[in-house]
């Protein structure tokens, strides 16, 4: 759900989690950066627009903005009764129901992301989310019963979820339980972005809760906005590297945000969909560029399940430009693919300190 929101008229560095603002309060046409923030899909969003705006503009924008990510929520939110997923979740089995196009347009990436990463993402995962207390009808955290996972498990597959794009219409041919919650904010962010495209704005940055799209510059000038790629330093998101970017989006997957512990060892809300249970390889996290979020965001979260050697296979097979925080003992190694060197160039990947891996040379366990 959206709750209370933010206006602000804003100097803008962001760094995913966190942004350093400074601020003006100019009464009409704003000079500076306008900032809208407030909270959605259980985490927060930020949408930068550093144009020039009448007051007028600046409601009307707000509005649209509100309005795009309210649409999302209300189709593809699994905490909602009354959200098109959930009347999908509840429709009878093997028959097909009319679904919206943005439905349609994620269970589309869904499908194409989950065959290529050869299952590692799969929307059919959500009873699986749910046994291990990460989801709506999660139970109090704790280590699910064998004999019930094995039975979810079983049940588990994209070959469950049938889609049909001539007509609009979708169905489950077995009772799975669809969760949108790795590409679905991806696709929120792509949807405000093209409405601010609408509205004719030349410079923004879009941040839902840590997926990132921006366009034009920052400071009225020709700065690239600046993204801070996190790590989890002492158990708190620190800003690891800072990379420039310019339209293009960003989205991030990390095991170190949410989990929970049992007799000292920690279960990341990271699902295989594979084995049905949570993700134990050395990838802290993933961060993949592409044009398109909801593209990015289902990659990040197929790649996150997959872990370093077999994600960065993948990365490498897809040619995304990818970068993977890799636990070495206390510490951290960063690896990026040569997309990434392809798309920053070697400079920044020199500067920044990172480590290029490819096909030929990526590191045995």
């Amino acid at each position: 759900m959206i709750s209370a929101k933010t206006v602000r008229r804003c100097w803008l560095l962001p760094v995913l989690a966190s942004l350093l603002i400074g601020c003006s309060d100019e009464p009409d046409t704003t000079t500076s950066a306008v900032t809208l923030e407030g909270d959605i899909f259980g985490t927060f969003y930020q949408i930068t627009v550093e144009d020039p705006l009448t007051e007028q503009q600046l409601e009307e924008i707000e509005q649209g903005v509100l309005d795009e990510m309210h649409d999302v929520d209300a189709s593809m939110s699994t905490w909602r009764d009354d959200s098109e997923l959930s009347a999908f979740n509840q429709a009878p089995l093997a028959q097909w129901q009319p679904i919206s196009d943005e439905f349609m347009e994620v269970l589309a990436i869904s499908q194409s992301v989950s065959q290529q990463s050869h299952g590692a993402f799969d929307v059919t995962v959500g009873s699986l989310v749910n046994l291990w207390s990460f989801g709506p009808e999660a139970e109090p955290e704790q280590i699910p019963d064998e004999a019930v996972l094995q039975q979810r498990l079983a049940e588990v597959g994209m070959d469950a979820l049938e889609i049909d794009t001539d007509t609009a219409q979708a169905r489950r041919l077995r009772d799975v339980y669809v969760d949108l919650s790795g590409v679905a904010k991806g696709f929120a962010t792509d949807e405000v972005a093209a409405f601010l495209d609408r509205q004719g704005i030349a410079n923004y940055l879009v941040n839902l809760g840590g997926e990132v799209k921006v366009k034009g510059h920052r400071d009225g000038g020709d700065g690239l906005w600046r993204i801070g790629i996190e790590v989890p330093e002492n158990g708190t998101p620190k800003a690891q590297h800072v990379v420039g970017l310019d339209d293009i989006s960003v989205a991030t997957s990390g095991d170190y945000r949410h989990y929970f512990e049992v007799d000292g060892k920690r279960y990341s809300h990271t699902i295989d969909p594979r084995t049905g249970r949570p993700i134990t390889h050395r990838l802290a996290s993933v961060s993949v560029v592409h044009p398109s979020n909801a593209w990015a965001d289902a990659w990040a979260t197929a790649i996150s399940v997959m872990g370093e050697r077999e994600g960065m296979q993948a990365a490498i097979a897809a040619e995304l430009p990818v970068v993977m925080l890799v636990r070495q003992g206390e510490g951290w190694e960063s690896w990026v693919s040569p997309a990434f060197v392809e798309r920053f160039g070697s400079d920044v990947v020199d500067k920044l300190g990172l480590k290029v891996v490819s096909q030929d040379d990526i590191p045995l366990e």
